[in-house]
């Protein structure tokens, strides 16, 4: 293993430790003090602590009732080891640092929503009109995989009608960001838009290397030929 590997594990590591704690502490935090549907103003009305359980895919998205969320946990299991796996195989043949990070807050997000869907059904029982308990006496609301993840950061940025002329939306409520997300959430969105932007950079980085190596190897032949 050489430095630049020690470094990235080292990065990596330290990051992920802190996200998942974070997460997870936050989302203890949320359960344990709230009932669904409450919710908490940080900054006026567009900056708010909303307490909701997504029961599957992003938005609340369900999947096909008990076993459709068992075969979503079991997927989630699947793409993180994958995940894992693969920022593993690229630390080994000396990838960029900030592609290394892109994937390890993609794993981490993942991972800590795992968490909930795997254990939270088990741990904690349910938040409908009572904050929940952590272990309680008569068990969780849920079996294993079958567990809801928690959702609590809400910034309705705008929060108005649509004007009455807009054609199909006219006169109906508007709302700009509505989405109701958690701390492994944001990791995998910005892991996912870093990754992105990263390799956008990258390519065209590289694609102007080759050109003026290839301008250059050029102009060589050239010279060669002419003497």
């Amino acid at each position: 293993m050489n430095s630049k590997q020690k470094k990235q594990y080292t990065i990596i590591i330290i990051l992920m430790t802190a996200i998942l704690i974070i997460d997870q502490v936050v989302k203890i935090l949320v359960k344990t003090n709230m009932h669904i549907g409450e919710e908490i103003p940080l900054i006026g009305n567009w900056c708010l602590i909303h307490f909701v359980e997504n029961e599957g895919f992003a938005f609340g998205m369900a999947f096909g009732g008990n076993i459709g969320k068992i075969i979503l946990s079991v997927f989630r299991f699947i793409a993180s080891a994958g995940v894992l796996w693969y920022l593993l195989h690229i630390i080994k043949k000396g990838a960029r640092t900030s592609l290394v990070i892109c994937l390890s807050l993609i794993f981490v997000g993942a991972v800590g929503n795992l968490i909930d869907s795997c254990f939270y059904g088990l741990i904690f029982n349910e938040s409908y009109y009572n904050v929940a308990q952590l272990f309680p006496p008569e068990g969780g609301y849920a079996p294993f995989l079958r567990g809801r993840v928690v959702d609590m950061f809400y910034f309705p940025i705008i929060d108005s009608t649509w004007p009455s002329w807009v054609p199909f939306c006219g006169g109906k409520p508007f709302v700009f960001f509505n989405a109701i997300f958690n701390i492994a959430d944001a990791a995998i969105s910005i892991g996912a838009v870093w990754l992105i932007i990263d390799q956008l950079i990258f390519s065209n980085s590289q694609q102007t290397k080759n050109e003026e190596l290839a301008e250059n190897s050029t102009s060589t032949d050239e010279q060669t030929a002419v003497e």
